[in-house]
């Protein structure tokens, strides 16, 4: 009885309480989503290379 109200109630507020975002919005959030994670990923990718290149100078220098 009481996962039957749970349900129900959870229903009518998803329908009746909550405000959806337009096509527009999710299409504008999901640009800023996808630019903010390229530029992290760039940002991921040059520091690896930076590490990469100072550890093989590093190890270099012993062999």
């Amino acid at each position: 009885m009481k996962l039957k109200l749970y349900i129900q109630e959870a229903y009518e507020e998803l329908v009746h309480k909550v405000t959806w975002p337009t096509w527009k919005e999710l299409q504008s959030s999901a640009l800023v989503v996808m630019v903010a994670s390229l530029i992290i990923s760039l940002l991921i990718f040059i520091i690896d290379l930076s590490f990469r290149n100072i550890m093989e100078f590093i190890y270099g220098l012993f062999y």
